[in-house]
């Protein structure tokens, strides 16, 4: 019954950010009730409550970047350029720069990375420094990023889309992804 409407929403979504979405009409033709059920996390994923666009974003690329998924990594990017992140920011994350990294955007990195280490210590140290300076909100919202920015990449490759890249494009141009990363380049289909 809405599937005319899903179709259209997938067309205007990979227009606007140059993404394929051929993962998300296979998961509708399979079951548009999986669909609906996966598309809460796309909320989900666009939650952030009282939290810095540079902490936020740096989160979510952090979680994004340990699942491998190139497309994926760009996407993200290109929002949080379009949404006014700055590119030097942008590039310092997708490189593991942390010496480039502005303040808010470090701790936002640092706490993803300690948190998808499962680093007990370190996650407490910086859930502590993150609920100081921002509160217990962004606490909330940095774990749901981290979660909610996992579970595109996993379910893309669980349906055979999932792609790694070594660079991302940032204000037009390449930047190099962080060591130990995969040396794969994006190949996308059509």
């Amino acid at each position: 019954m809405f599937g005319w409407l899903v179709q259209k929403r997938i067309k205007s979504f990979e227009r606007a950010f140059d993404y394929d979405m051929t993962y998300a009409r296979e998961l509708y033709d399979a079951s548009p009730r999986a669909f609906w059920r996966f598309s809460k996390v796309v909320n989900l994923a666009q939650y952030h409550e009282d939290t810095p666009l540079d902490a936020w974003y740096a989160a979510k690329l952090a979680a994004t970047l340990a699942e491998d998924c190139g497309p994926c990594t760009q996407l993200v990017a290109t929002m949080a350029e379009r949404e006014g992140v700055k590119p030097e920011t942008l590039r310092a994350i997708i490189a593991g720069d942390e010496s480039a990294m502005p303040p808010d955007a470090l701790l936002g990195y640092r706490f993803a990375q300690a948190a998808l280490a499962r680093d007990i210590a370190g996650s407490d140290r910086l859930r502590a420094e993150v609920r100081s300076k921002w509160g217990k909100k962004t606490v909330v919202t940095l774990a749901l990023a981290i979660a909610a920015s996992r579970v595109f990449p996993a379910v893309k490759y669980a349906l055979g889309h999932g792609h790694a890249c070594v660079r991302v494009r940032i204000a037009g141009a390449d930047s190099p992804r962080a060591q130990g990363h995969s040396t794969l380049e994006i190949t996308r289909s059509a």
